[in-house]
């Protein structure tokens, strides 16, 4: 089996037909895939832009960047990846005289090889450290350093701010009296506090009890809701006229982010954008049915004016 083929079963791009559309990727393109991750993107923007279309990609884990990397290999000069956040669009592209593109696209995910990887401690459903952090080799601190150092009411916030967390405060309170007695270093260890702390008749039917105290404490380590409000006002001065821009997300927080955003940027005056979705294109049911993943996926699109 190849490199690419393997590569391919570690992650299917989401909403990929909707992606391409809203795009419309050409010979000649200049194309920037912000997020990366396995490729799976950044593969079908450089077929559909064949033979000339150019795509930089961005990607802050230099893990996945190398299977990237493989993955597009076959596309030769006509990929540039570069590891990085964002968040720092603007100045990364100020460096690299990138711009302007056709088309822009930040698929929000996470790939089945970062979720499935325990090292990465991103997940409940193995055990692993609490890590966390996107880019392990850089200076962020670990999930497990962020809930030993911060106060009981910190920590509440976090799971309010980030996750809509209706048990907050039980969750945190219970975080405070265990680290007392040992660290909280363990995904496990986690799952089975929050597991504890939250009432079983509350138990939500379709997720896990733990689900949203790890997607809060994974936005908090990462800074992702931030990172994201700054990496889309870099994008929009990075739009060609007429240039697309799309986004993948997959809960509230980051939907409530763009869709407002796009909305300032088209009521502006005179309009930045133009809205190409009213409202955010969600997956179909056999989409859902092979990829599980794409169910919570929304995709908003604009055009630059």
């Amino acid at each position: 089996m190849g490199a690419g083929v393997a590569i391919g079963e570690l992650h299917v791009p989401v909403l990929l037909t909707e992606t391409l559309d809203a795009l419309r990727p050409h010979a000649g393109g200049r194309y920037l895939d912000a997020t990366v991750g396995l490729g799976g993107h950044a593969e079908a923007l450089l077929i559909e832009s064949a033979p000339t279309g150019h795509l930089y990609g961005l990607d802050r884990d230099a893990e996945t960047l190398v299977l990237a990397k493989e993955r597009l290999r076959q596309f030769g000069d006509r990929v540039e990846l570069f590891q990085g956040d964002f968040a720092m669009l603007g100045a990364i592209a100020a460096e690299n005289g990138w711009g302007p593109f056709d088309g822009i696209l930040f698929d929000l995910g996470f790939s089945s090889f970062q979720l499935d990887d325990a090292s990465r401690g991103f997940s409940f459903m193995r055990d692993g450290p609490l890590d966390m952090r996107m880019d392990r080799h850089g200076d962020g601190i670990s999930a497990a350093e962020l809930l030993a150092k911060l106060s009981e009411r910190e920590i509440e916030r976090v799971l309010q701010d980030y996750s809509e967390e209706r048990w907050a405060r039980r969750i945190a309170a219970r975080i405070v009296q265990d680290r007392r007695e040992q660290p909280l270093t363990s995904t496990a260890q986690l799952a089975r506090l929050v597991a504890a702390a939250v009432p079983r008749r509350a138990w939500p039917r379709r997720i896990h009890v733990a689900t949203r105290t790890f997607q809060a404490l994974r936005i908090a380590v990462n800074d992702e809701l931030a990172g994201l409000r700054r990496g889309l006002q870099d994008a929009i001065g990075l739009l060609a006229t007429g240039g697309r821009i799309c986004i993948i997300s997959f809960h509230s927080l980051e939907d409530r982010i763009v869709k407002e955003t796009f909305r300032g940027w088209a009521r502006s005056d005179p309009p930045r954008v133009h809205l190409l979705t009213k409202r955010p294109v969600i997956a179909t049911e056999r989409e859902i049915e092979v990829n599980l993943r794409a169910r919570s996926a929304k995709l908003r699109a604009a055009e630059r004016c």
